[in-house]
């Protein structure tokens, strides 16, 4: 089997492409770099550099392609609420050209990259793929409004589709070719900037009274070897003309300061911190219930915070 991985530059993606090219699949690479990185595209991958928004890439992409896996996209929340037309025009208008080329190629199978931000700010913890949807920002709002147009084309076209909904990615492969691990700018992401943590710019935990265990916010992580499991799991079970939505993640979830102490003792020493104040619109808990996931897809998280950190780590040696 062929499949084009959009996106399969960046951090997720070329885990994906590294992964699927190890267990036997013939893989196509379709990114525009734009936080992506080129060499990260192994030696004899058909691999082209363009956009979501050209029509003739897509179509060149998707030649002899029998299913796509869809990570390519606009991802930071922060710039989402500053440019939601950016995020609309990539991520939405992307994906409907995506869809379309598809349609035109015949290649009726997808697995998308989705987000549990579609949720917004839970009504109840776990988060059931079932809870209301009502994202809290344009990023979540892209990502939904794709969930929503795949249903539809999988209703219309027929198409075998699965969307994975996940908070926090983390965690690093070694590949043959190096480790492949998060290379962003700017970094939001607390287990790299944790990671980086020095005395002179100490990483802020925001917030210390929240009502968990710790005092510090809990949040979903899952290791990103895990989650490509998972994408290559739903790719294997997909069914034409059916849309199955799969929540992400630990299924329990981590405080920032266990988050920390995993940190610290990956490294050999305290990282430092500074408590600063919540951030507004911090949920306490966020954590995904996966029991859908590990029922219809057999899958189950066997990476634990420590290992999400520490090849992140030797990853960053």
């Amino acid at each position: 089997m062929r499949v084009l991985v959009t996106g399969g530059t960046g951090y997720i993606g070329s885990t994906a492409v590294d992964i699927l090219l190890e267990q036997g699949y013939e893989i196509s690479i379709l990114d525009d770099c734009s936080t992506g990185h080129a060499d990260t595209a192994p030696a004899g991958v058909s691999f082209i550099q363009g956009s979501l928004l050209n029509s003739g890439d897509l179509a060149q992409a998707l030649v002899g392609v029998d299913a796509v896996m869809h990570f390519a996209g606009k991802s930071l929340v922060g710039e989402s609420v500053e440019k939601p037309d950016l995020y609309h025009q990539v991520n939405v208008d992307g994906t409907r050209n995506l869809l379309d080329e598809m349609h035109k190629s015949g290649v009726k199978k997808l697995v998308f990259s989705s987000s549990a931000a579609t949720y917004g700010e839970p009504e109840q913890v776990p988060i059931l793929e079932s809870a209301p949807t009502k994202p809290t920002n344009p990023y979540g709002a892209t990502k939904l409004a794709i969930d929503q147009m795949i249903t539809a084309e999988s209703a219309a076209r027929g198409i075998a589709a699965a969307s994975l909904r996940y908070f926090n990615v983390a965690g690093a492969l070694k590949s043959k070719r190096g480790w492949l691990a998060e290379r962003h700018n700017p970094e939001t992401h607390l287990i790299p900037n944790v990671l980086r943590s020095t005395e002179e710019n100490p990483v802020k935990i925001f917030g210390t009274d929240w009502p968990t265990a710790d005092g510090t916010c809990v949040r979903d992580y899952v290791h990103v070897v895990d989650l490509i499991d998972a994408h290559i799991k739903a790719l294997e079970t997909l069914t034409a003309g059916v849309h199955e939505i799969y929540n992400l993640g630990s299924g329990d979830g981590y405080s920032v300061r266990e988050v920390v102490a995993a940190a610290s003792k990956a490294a050999g020493h305290q990282i430092p911190t500074i408590d600063s104040p919540r951030r507004a619109g911090d949920p306490a808990v966020l954590i995904a219930d996966i029991n859908k996931a590990k029922s219809k897809l057999g899958w189950v998280p066997t990476r634990g915070i420590e290992d999400m950190v520490a090849d992140t780590l030797a990853a960053f040696s």
